[in-house]
């Protein structure tokens, strides 16, 4: 049980280290300025309504909470992937 635990907190901790990654990759990007800082901001708000609609579809179809998350982190692998060019 307890390594069940220390399991889920590691991975919670890399998740959210991974979106402090991309956060601040992003607030670099909008920081410049210009049009791709534009670009940028339109795609962050647009992939958040994607991906939440992805979730709840999923969710509401009885997909486990560990693949929904899962697959949102590979999301955020790649803006992170892309962000880092």
């Amino acid at each position: 049980m307890l390594n069940f635990w220390m399991q889920s907190a590691f991975e919670n901790a890399r998740f959210c280290q991974e979106m402090q990654e991309v956060m601040f990759l992003r607030i670099l990007k909008l920081a410049k300025g210009g049009r791709a800082s534009h670009v940028e901001a339109s795609r962050m708000i647009t992939e958040k309504g994607v991906a939440f609609a992805e979730a709840a579809i999923s969710l509401a179809q009885g997909v486990t909470v560990k693949k929904v998350s899962r697959r949102y982190r590979s999301h955020m692998r790649a803006n992170r992937r892309r962000l880092s060019r």
